[in-house]
């Protein structure tokens, strides 16, 4: 009866091992390199040395005053007026290319500079390994690319991972921040309603090589859907867009870290020290932070307009660029942000 029993148990070893083999070869997705991802670099993109990556940047024609200190000089001799600087930080496993509704709408007024934040899109991981992916470590990041470019003072706007950054970045740098903007913004608690799959599987750390190996299309998919309301425009192209730039050489292995890291320094009451004029932004069927976190901010941040959008999710910037970009034209003008 025992050999039986133990030859039973062998063969079923054996075809889950193969269903297994089977399924990591059906679903895997090697690393890829920046230049095999070079179809999304933008046209007016660049790389700039910073913390010693090369960090993939865009900035529009209005940002050109300010390549160089004599350039920012003779202009200020001359009595022109410099352009006021909009800084944008995109959310997890996002990138440049999430402003792109938001661009087209301000660079005509603004110098607009947006980038792949360290560990996602051609940014890539940190180039040094013992750096963290917490707010903090962001928030130096944003400080030093600001120096780099010859920016002094800014408006920083960030959805989600990005609006936690901006405004950790007002707390620790306020000299650097002029106003802020934050949509669908990590700060406070929250109980989701939905979390992406992919984000759930890399909390755990013995999953990570496993995850570093495979990617199935269908999780980025269905990622991307859990985050918008409208699913009709949520095409093909853009789920590649968020597909291979999760592939690029190092961006799973830094997201599982920074999902995996603690963020204990960034207390939500931090956010009370902030005094400077603030457009909140949220979608009310948002699923990943509940819209109840929109009205934490406001009763937080004194000089705050908050604003919610009925029928966009996570990234109202992303789903409907130009009904979001008006009201922040709106706050940028100075006039009342109405309902």
């Amino acid at each position: 009866m025992m050999p039986r029993l133990v030859k039973i148990a062998f063969y079923i070893c054996i075809s889950i091992f193969a269903i297994l083999a089977a399924t990591l070869a059906f679903f895997w997705a090697p690393d890829r390199s920046v230049a095999e991802l070079k179809q999304w670099q933008l046209p007016n993109s660049e790389f700039i040395d910073v913390q010693g990556m090369q960090v993939h940047v865009v900035q529009s024609a209005q940002c050109e005053v300010y390549r160089s200190r004599a350039m920012i000089d003779n202009a200020v001799k001359s009595g022109t007026t410099l352009p006021e600087v909009m800084v944008l930080l995109h959310g997890t496993s996002a990138s440049v290319h999430t402003w792109e509704g938001w661009t087209t709408q301000l660079s005509d007024e603004y110098c607009v500079v947006s980038m792949d934040l360290p560990g996602f899109g051609l940014t890539g991981p940190y180039a040094d390994k013992t750096t963290k992916y917490t707010s903090a470590d962001y928030a130096a990041f944003v400080v030093e690319l600001l120096d780099t470019l010859r920016l002094d003072r800014v408006i920083l706007a960030g959805n989600s991972l990005g609006g936690k950054i901006a405004w950790r970045t007002a707390v620790l740098y306020p000299e650097y921040v002029e106003k802020l903007i934050l949509i669908d913004s990590v700060g406070y608690p929250a109980t989701p309603k939905s979390v992406p799959i992919g984000f759930k599987l890399a909390k755990y750390p013995m999953l990570t090589p496993i995850l570093n190996c495979v990617l199935p299309r269908n999780i980025v998919k269905n990622s991307v859907l859990s985050v918008y309301v409208d699913d009709s425009k949520v095409d093909e192209a853009l789920v590649d867009r968020y597909y291979d730039l999760t592939l690029r050489q190092g961006n799973r292995q830094a997201l599982s870290r920074r999902l995996q890291e603690t963020d204990s320094a960034a207390n939500p009451e931090q956010i009370k020290q902030l005094a400077i004029p603030t457009l909140i932004l949220w979608g009310a069927p948002d699923d990943l932070i509940p819209v109840e976190n929109a009205a934490l901010f406001h009763r937080d941040i004194s000089n705050s307009q908050l604003r919610i959008f009925d029928g966009l999710g996570h990234v109202p910037h992303e789903e409907y660029p130009i009904a979001t970009v008006a009201v922040v034209k709106q706050f940028l003008a100075e006039e009342p942000v109405s309902e």
